[in-house]
């Protein structure tokens, strides 16, 4: 395993098993830094050149995910940088693999809004997921509001922002923010479950899916029916799609070489 430390955070690199880690490290809460973002990602788009790659998981040492932001430094950016967040802050869904956000206690302020950005959250019994900044004279500026609104609509997001809740583990899987509900013990366990469902498909199908999901976000109906057509009649010139099918019919298990 190849580790590379960054400030406020490593990278942990597991070919072998196709994965990599980003690891958010400045315990106790785990507070990312105004200078943090636009290293970590950075690294996402190192990693998603990374052939041998095929998930990165987004999770943090000790009891807390990330309280958020130091929020004191905002005084010091300009209002054209703080105007910029998002555009960090999105990185894991722009890049083409796939990201699991794996959140434990805390998961606050631009914490959560990483986490949104990811493809998958699992959360513990014991998290607690926020988006804090109305009570400070701020809002969310990273995303998390537009990426709340467009998951679980726009009046329970505007009762958790407006109102600077704080969800539970089990709050946030009814919601439908998690896709997965675990002790705590258990969350690298579920994480690891996840990446070995993740790398036994297609990586050329995985690609192709997460960017037609994304872009059909914006898109009306039949706009998003006809790119995911567009998407499926390329993929069919594809090496994979052919061992797909021929794997399938041959009742034997595949082979994808992600072309």
């Amino acid at each position: 395993m190849k580790i590379s430390k960054f400030d406020g955070f490593r990278v942990e690199i597991d070919e072998s098993n196709h994965r990599a880690d980003i690891v958010l490290s400045r315990p106790p809460l785990n507070v990312v830094l105004f200078s943090q973002r636009k290293v970590m990602a950075n690294q996402f788009y190192e990693l998603d050149k990374n052939k041998n790659i095929r998930v990165i998981v987004l999770r943090a040492d000790g009891d807390n995910f990330s309280s958020g932001g130091n929020i004191s430094g905002f005084l010091e950016e300009t209002p054209e940088d703080l105007s910029m967040l998002a555009q960090n802050v999105m990185t894991p869904e722009k890049i083409k693999i796939p990201v699991i956000a794996a959140i434990q206690g805390y998961c606050f302020g631009v914490g959560f809004e990483f986490s949104l950005a990811c493809d998958f959250r699992i959360v513990t019994k014991d998290s607690q997921l926020s988006l804090p900044e109305m009570k400070i004279g701020m809002i969310p500026g990273s995303g998390g509001s537009a990426r709340l609104a467009k998951m679980i609509g726009i009046s329970r997001t505007k009762n958790i922002i407006m109102r600077g809740k704080r969800l539970s583990g089990e709050e946030a899987y009814q919601l439908g923010i998690a896709c997965e509900l675990v002790e705590k013990s258990e969350l690298e366990n579920m994480t690891q479950k996840i990446v070995k469902e993740l790398i036994s498909v297609s990586p050329l199908a995985q690609r192709t899916i997460k960017s037609v999901l994304n872009a059909t976000q914006n898109a009306t109906l039949h706009t998003s029916i006809d790119l995911e057509g567009e998407a499926y009649g390329r993929l069919r010139s594809s090496n994979d799609f052919r061992e797909g099918v021929e794997s399938f019919s041959e009742k034997r298990p595949p082979s994808y070489k992600g072309n």
